[in-house]
């Protein structure tokens, strides 16, 4: 599954602490989410979703090899 947490975290200017704090995981949780090592719960898709402002299909999409 492909991600753009890290493209949107980035516009908000937060820091990865910041999101992981934010949606009360680890920084090593969010470092793995946005290097694809870790697919978030539906529950941490939608917390993230809605402090980046953004819709949780347009954070993540799902490849052909998933």
């Amino acid at each position: 599954m492909k991600n753009y947490i890290k493209e949107e975290r980035t516009k908000k200017q937060l820091t990865q602490v910041e999101l992981a704090e934010m949606t009360n995981v680890s920084r090593q949780t969010i470092i793995s989410i946005e290097t694809g090592r870790y697919t978030p719960s539906v529950t941490l898709a939608i917390k993230l979703a809605t402090i980046l402002g953004k819709r949780v299909e347009v954070l993540f999409e799902v490849e052909k090899t998933d």
